[in-house]
């Protein structure tokens, strides 16, 4: 039974909320907010981002859009190749 529930998820992503051809976006089920606020990343998604115990996520919310887990490691990397570029830029005129 859980293989025929997980397969109904993917359905409902696919069809849904991510109606595309290759599998980019997962639904993972539910969680439950513990009295401190906590919740429990489910197994597939910790797999699947590679997130491991010890690891910084940073919390973004959007009023409209939700709230978004980010590792801290994934975004600092981008910063730096903003940063990298900001301190470099390219000069397009010189082609």
């Amino acid at each position: 039974m859980k293989k025929k529930k997980r397969k109904n998820q993917e359905a409902l992503v696919d069809e849904l909320v991510a109606p595309r051809c290759e599998k980019t976006k997962h639904l993972f089920g539910s969680v439950k907010v513990g009295e401190r606020g906590q919740v429990v990343i489910p197994k597939e998604a910790r797999k699947i981002f590679d997130i491991k115990q010890g690891d910084i996520l940073l919390v973004m919310g959007d009023v409209e859009r939700g709230i978004a887990l980010v590792k801290a490691d994934a975004l600092q990397e981008f910063a730096k190749k903003i940063l990298e570029t900001s301190r470099h830029p390219r000069d397009d005129s010189q082609g």
